[in-house]
């Protein structure tokens, strides 16, 4: 039964600010640190996982002490994750396809404007679908699948090559920049359906709670992205160290998107999947204002927009057609 409480309902909305607030941020703030004129050396996209994985572990352990006596949390930590190997290991492999998209996510956003990306991104919709309905047999209506059929049509208007004067080789490499970040964004969305959809069907199948699940899928995120940063950027660690480049701006990055999972918890818990993507169209408006406006890397065609008004029908469509179902997958 859902709470009409004023209570209720300012937790809704509250809810839904924050998560405005904190997608917009991660993406402006991640493009602006991979952008940013330094004197010193870049931070490591690789550091920023790991770093980003540890708080992850963290915020959620304090969650489940939160939600027990502290002799039950330790019984319990050790019951999941020590004696019950088999489940822990089924975890391996969303966690390495989550490393995974979190690495690509910083690839996207060094060559694509925020606004590209944010758009692009949401193509996730789409392979989420597809891997619902091959992995958990759910069957979509007719508005869902016109839905998606706008989602692609928006996405391939949003990349539409635009005529541009310019020096010739400088056009070139701005081509293939933009040519590696939807390589990096198409990936993601894949490895961010399947994962999705794979940690979906874990829940579904177990009652525990989902803090204790997302701490044993850190774990493994922390494991795989560690070996990902050594084989990657061991050299540059060995010289200048795991936290070599870190600012403020680095460190808002990092707990942004540790605690991006947290704030998509309570949406699903106090508003509904129409609201949430109410959340994401106005995080899309946002951010192309601000990349237009602040950061001054994106310059809006009429096409552009074109392209993003189907996005953002099509996440309402999909969002007012389907009920919430019960176990649904949260990342943190």
């Amino acid at each position: 039964m859902l709470l009409s409480s004023p209570h209720s309902s300012r937790l809704k909305y509250l809810s839904l600010g924050v998560l405005v607030l904190q997608t917009t941020s991660l993406v402006l703030t991640m493009r602006y640190s991979r952008t940013l004129k330094e004197d010193g050396p870049r931070y490591l996209a690789s550091s920023a996982v790991v770093s980003a994985e540890l708080l992850k572990i963290l915020v959620c352990t304090i969650l489940v002490f939160k939600e027990n006596s502290e002799l039950e949390d330790m019984r319990l930590l050790k019951e999941e994750i020590v004696n019950k190997p088999v489940e822990t290991m089924k975890l391996a492999i969303p966690a390495g396809i989550y490393t995974l998209q979190n690495n690509l996510l910083y690839v996207a956003l060094s060559n694509l404007d925020a606004a590209t990306y944010q758009v692009t991104y949401q193509l996730k919709i789409l392979t989420t679908a597809l891997f619902s309905v091959s992995m958990l047999g759910k069957r979509l209506g007719l508005y869902q699948w016109l839905s998606l059929l706008f989602l692609m049509g928006g996405v391939t208007l949003v990349q539409w090559p635009t005529e541009s004067e310019g020096d010739t080789e400088q056009l070139v490499l701005s081509a293939g920049s933009q040519f590696v970040g939807l390589m990096a964004v198409l990936m993601a969305c894949v490895s961010s359906g399947f994962a999705g959809v794979y940690f979906e069907k874990i829940l579904k199948e177990t009652k525990q709670s989902v803090w204790v699940r997302n701490i044993q899928l850190g774990l493994f995120g922390l494991v795989f992205g560690s070996v990902g940063m050594i084989v990657y950027d061991g050299k540059r660690v060995r010289e200048l160290g795991m936290f070599q480049g870190y600012t403020t701006v680095t460190c808002t990055v990092v707990a942004l998107q540790a605690l991006g999972g947290l704030v998509v918890a309570v949406v699903i818990k106090y508003a509904d999947n129409i609201l949430k993507g109410f959340a994401t169209s106005l995080s899309i408006i946002v951010s192309t204002l601000v990349s237009y406006f602040l950061l001054e890397d994106f310059n809006p065609t009429g096409v552009f927009f074109l392209g993003a008004v189907l996005v953002i029908a099509a996440t309402f469509l999909y969002s007012n057609k389907r009920k919430p179902a019960s176990g649904s997958a949260i990342k943190v």
